[in-house]
């Protein structure tokens, strides 16, 4: 399975986001799962590379030309494809990717988050879309869109779209579940 990994570039971040992000790529290659990411060689997009580099996983970065910069890109990528707009980079992810998982980042990878949940909520895809919710980081997120749904600005079924996992083992166990059928917009019912 193409696995597409969201995360953090800062390299300003506790080390134990570094870790278990390494162990998590680590675990997916070794499970025979491939890495389709953004290409970066520092923060958890870089742990993530590196964890699958140790556990003998291919890796697709996909990243725009204008940051085809010296120290930036993770130098072991299988495969390079470079893209002009972020826009493009971020399309050849999302269709090379069998599914998504989110580690802890800042706004860009929320923005990227948001925008597979919004596309699999619209029933545009069927995707397995996993946070990896390492030390509690996105307890306040989830918290957030039970209070949508409470507050009726979401339907309950959209938190059954994603999964949370807490461990290298939970996500290959999640990966590893039949997809449930598609979302059928029709039968959505908007309060």
């Amino acid at each position: 399975m193409n696995v597409c990994i969201y995360g953090a570039s800062s390299t300003q971040i506790d080390p134990g986001y570094i870790t278990a992000t390494e162990a998590l790529g680590e675990a997916l290659a070794r499970a025979g799962h491939s890495l389709v990411y953004g290409a970066g060689g520092a923060g958890l997009m870089g742990a993530a590379a590196r964890g699958m580099t140790r556990g003998g996983g291919h890796i697709v970065g996909v990243v725009p030309s204008f940051l085809k910069v010296d120290g930036i890109l993770y130098e072991h990528c299988d495969e390079m494809v470079y893209t002009e707009t972020m826009r493009e980079r971020k399309q050849i992810m999302d269709e090379r990717s069998d599914a998504f998982i989110v580690t802890p980042g800042g706004i860009g990878t929320y923005e990227e988050f948001f925008e597979m949940y919004t596309l699999k909520q619209l029933g545009r895809h069927n995707k397995p879309i996993i946070i990896y919710n390492i030390g509690g980081y996105y307890d306040r997120l989830l918290e957030m869109l039970r209070f949508t749904v409470e507050e009726r600005f979401m339907q309950p079924m959209s938190l059954s779209l994603l999964s949370v996992a807490t461990t290298p083992e939970e996500v290959l166990a999640q990966l590893a579940q039949p997809v449930t059928d598609a979302v059928d917009i029709k039968k959505i019912k908007f309060v």
